[in-house]
């Protein structure tokens, strides 16, 4: 067995041909320089990228496979150098037994099957070269199409507000638009943690993932897992969600859930952190009500499931003095940011900045820094 890093939700930002896909993501976001990326500088072994139903996207992987740029894995997954690519598509959800919309993600094990998964998306929603776009169709049904076709279905970032299973998507139970049967694990989303999901009874289950969300080159892997397996391919992923001969989620790593957008609860007005339904300072009753209030209102239980630890890591472009110039010179002694912030001593780190950044890339490693918590769609922010 081996372990590998893995972040499975990578968005793509503009096509070959410069057509936007998530129009919210960096432009650099291209699928060429997200292989490179995560390889290179972040050091990931598996991505997943999300927005594979693209037509163009298919095309590409396609052409880079007949030139010998990659090659399709048996066992699912596109094989490009030392990174292995899932194909995957995020979905909006918002039929007649949702509360709000929800964001799903469906990972397919191969380019025909995606092709397949495409061309039944693109029958059903309005803008089939966009991400995350709208589909009209039954929840369910969208899960049943996702196991006809072998993939695997995961509800992304649960818990924030907007756009989400339990942020407005459901009142309080997952019950209430799919079936429980078909969904393969869940994303926790960056202003949660495992602490704090298991809370949720009906969730004991479900793999917790742990994934980015990137919408820039540089925050891939913010969040991410590592996972043992025989190899880096689609049926190994399948097999580790299920515990299955050894296979398994190793250790889940991201954000101190302060430092999420939405962790505490804030006035939608003026901003500021606030309890109770009344803003005390410009006494607004509109709240952008956080995850960590959110979590409280759902059925809580004691959790009986035995989980992988669960890592809080402040990625190196959130710590203070840590900017463009000093991150490349780390980049350059030490290849990755996975063996800055995994591999380096002190000692070593020491030969290429000052201690006091030295410090504060050792204390990120477990998140022992001094955090203001974030809310309403700003991040938190380590206090220095």
């Amino acid at each position: 067995m081996n372990h590998y890093v893995t972040d499975l939700h990578i968005h793509i930002g503009r096509t070959r041909s410069n057509a936007a896909v998530k129009i919210t993501a960096a432009s650099s976001l291209t699928l060429e320089n997200i292989i490179y990326y995560a390889e290179h500088v972040k050091g990931i072994d598996v991505i997943g990228v999300i927005d594979s139903h693209v037509s163009e996207i298919l095309d590409q992987i396609e052409e880079q496979i007949l030139s010998g740029e990659a090659y399709e894995r048996a066992d699912g997954g596109i094989q490009f150098s030392n990174v292995t690519l899932l194909l995957g598509t995020e979905i909006e959800i918002y039929d007649e037994n949702c509360h709000g919309p929800i964001h799903v993600i469906a990972y397919l094990p191969t380019l025909e099957k995606m092709r397949t998964f495409s061309n039944w998306l693109s029958k059903r929603m309005k803008n089939a070269t966009l991400s995350s776009q709208r589909i009209y169709e039954k929840a369910v049904t969208l899960q049943e199409t996702v196991q006809e076709l072998q993939g695997l279905f995961v509800p992304a970032h649960i818990f924030t507000p907007f756009k989400s299973l339990y942020g407005k998507g459901v009142k309080s139970s997952l019950t209430e638009v799919f079936k429980p049967s078909l969904i393969d694990a869940v994303e926790l989303g960056l202003s949660s943690d495992t602490a704090m999901a298991e809370q949720v009874t009906e969730l004991q289950s479900y793999p917790f993932l742990t994934n980015s969300d990137a919408h820039s080159l540089e925050k891939m892997a913010r969040e991410y897992q590592i996972i043992q397996m025989k190899e880096p391919s689609f049926s190994e992923l399948r097999l580790a969600l299920k515990e299955v001969d050894g296979r398994k989620i190793v250790a889940n790593y991201g954000l101190d859930p302060l430092l999420g957008k939405y962790y505490q609860t804030i006035c939608a007005n003026c901003l500021q952190p606030m309890t109770g339904r009344r803003c005390l300072i410009c006494h607004s009753e509109s709240i952008i009500k956080g995850v960590s209030e959110r979590i409280k209102e759902l059925s809580l239980g004691q959790s009986k499931v035995s989980r992988p630890s669960y890592v809080h890591q402040i990625p190196l472009e959130f710590i203070p003095k840590v900017g463009r110039k000093t991150l490349n010179r780390l980049r350059a002694a030490f290849g990755t940011d996975m063996n800055v912030i995994h591999n380096a001593s002190r000692k070593e780190l020491e030969q290429v900045v000052s201690p006091k950044i030295v410090d504060s890339i050792i204390q990120a490693r477990t998140s022992d820094l001094v955090i203001r918590a974030g809310g309403g769609g700003r991040f938190g922010k380590i206090i220095e």
